[in-house]
């Protein structure tokens, strides 16, 4: 049995602006870094056997500041990128919708097989995108040695993980939360995932960002 320290990165810009983000390289902004420093006090004494992280920087910057302090190595996996949106990535919804209206409706139909126009870089479908990201999870945690470990990643890998354990298909709307830098507590024993503990983010509560606890 693994238990996962399933982490949302901490908040960017795009967040507050409501941008689509997918694969776009989006950094923390400070309030980002002072959610990123507060996880790295609040995990200090956790005991961890490894440490992966989405390679893009908004994640990677949020686990840096829980590795460095315990002196261990983020370990970087593309597997656990955010579902890449194609052209809708940069943009709103009332963007999105303008632009790209038929493309928008199967979005928000939460079609599972939907692909959405490229941009720099070709769209996933969800469906592609779901085993990606939880078959990226299974692996880490089935590695030998693992017995706890933090997992840095995006909202829509949290939201898939929370499916799977709960059976719920992707035409339900969202009515759980998936919080920036909340700690998703989930154990995993080789083919099911369990939560034990969902959208914790009480460590957040009094936090400071110290200029010395900037995670870059």
């Amino acid at each position: 049995m693994t238990e996962i320290l399933l982490i949302r990165h901490g908040e960017t810009e795009w967040n507050v602006g409501k941008r689509l983000q997918g694969h776009t390289d989006v950094a923390l902004n400070d309030e980002g870094r002072r959610q990123a420093a507060a996880l790295g006090r609040f995990l200090l004494d956790e005991p961890l056997d490894a440490i992966y992280s989405s390679d893009l920087l908004r994640a990677y910057d949020t686990a840096q500041a829980v590795a460095i302090p315990r002196g261990m190595q983020v370990q970087s996996e593309q597997g656990l990128r955010e579902r890449c949106f194609g052209a809708f990535e940069g943009l709103n919804h009332p963007e999105i919708k303008e632009k790209f209206p038929q493309d928008y409706a199967a979005w928000q139909r939460r079609d599972i097989d939907a692909r959405y126009p490229d941009g720099e870089r070709r769209a996933e479908t969800l469906r592609e995108f779901a085993a990606r990201a939880v078959d990226c999870i299974s692996r880490l945690a089935s590695m030998p040695g693992n017995r706890k470990i933090a997992v840095f990643t995006h909202g829509g890998v949290l939201d898939s993980v929370y499916r799977r354990v709960k059976s719920m298909g992707y035409e339900h709307p969202r009515d759980f939360d998936v919080l920036n830098a909340s700690i998703n507590r989930v154990s995993f024993d080789g083919q099911n995932f369990q939560i034990l503990q969902w959208a914790d983010v009480s460590h957040l509560a009094h936090a400071s960002l110290d200029e010395n606890d900037n995670p870059k």
